[in-house]
């Protein structure tokens, strides 16, 4: 008897192919188990970004945190805060130790390279490693930082044409419909 429905003419070539009747069914099997890993790992990678609900802004150059703001707030993207203590992550337009410190002083920590406590292993002449991009600002990323574990949640690139108010009002717009997308899992 000839197997039949929709997968019969496969499995009839499969088999025909030197290949053990089970083995594809096996395969699928594997297949699909991948395919739904490969998922959930990816819905996972974005799922700090979906329990922010509320942004500290720290000041970006051009006044672009302003136009964010309005932008934020206007399109219910995320709560814009004013104390950053009430924030569960902070918006900036550079990292490194710059970034560190402000960190260090809103939060009223020390930053995470200050750790003196007098380790015998560390070589006491040996420079302290840095980004090419310490204390620049403006280069057209913006960050996404989780104020507690300093990670980096999300980033955008999003340089203005220009520091006019309404260049600046376009590319805020476009940094937050691009938030959104993310947050909302678009």
């Amino acid at each position: 008897m000839r197997p039949f429905g929709p997968n019969a003419a496969i499995r009839r070539r499969v088999t025909s192919a030197g290949i053990a009747p089970g083995a594809y069914d096996k395969a699928m099997k594997h297949f699909l188990l991948a395919a739904a890993a490969l998922l959930m790992s990816i819905g996972l990678s974005a799922a700090g970004v979906g329990d922010i609900k509320t942004v500290y802004l720290l000041p970006m150059s051009s006044g672009l945190d302003q136009y964010l703001a309005q932008q934020l707030t206007s399109e219910a993207v995320l709560q814009v805060v004013t104390d950053p203590q009430k924030a569960d992550a902070v918006l900036t337009d550079h990292l490194g130790e710059t970034f560190e410190q402000s960190l260090a002083d809103l939060y009223q920590t020390k930053p995470k390279g200050d750790d003196k406590t007098g380790d015998a292993t560390e070589d006491k002449g040996a420079a302290p490693v840095r980004s090419g991009m310490q204390g620049k600002r403006g280069r057209g990323t913006i960050f996404l930082v989780n104020r507690r574990t300093h990670d980096v949640l999300w980033s955008v690139y999003e340089l203005p044409k220009d520091n006019r108010p309404d260049g600046l009002r376009r590319s805020a717009g476009r940094i937050s419909s691009q938030l959104a997308k993310t947050i909302r899992g678009k």
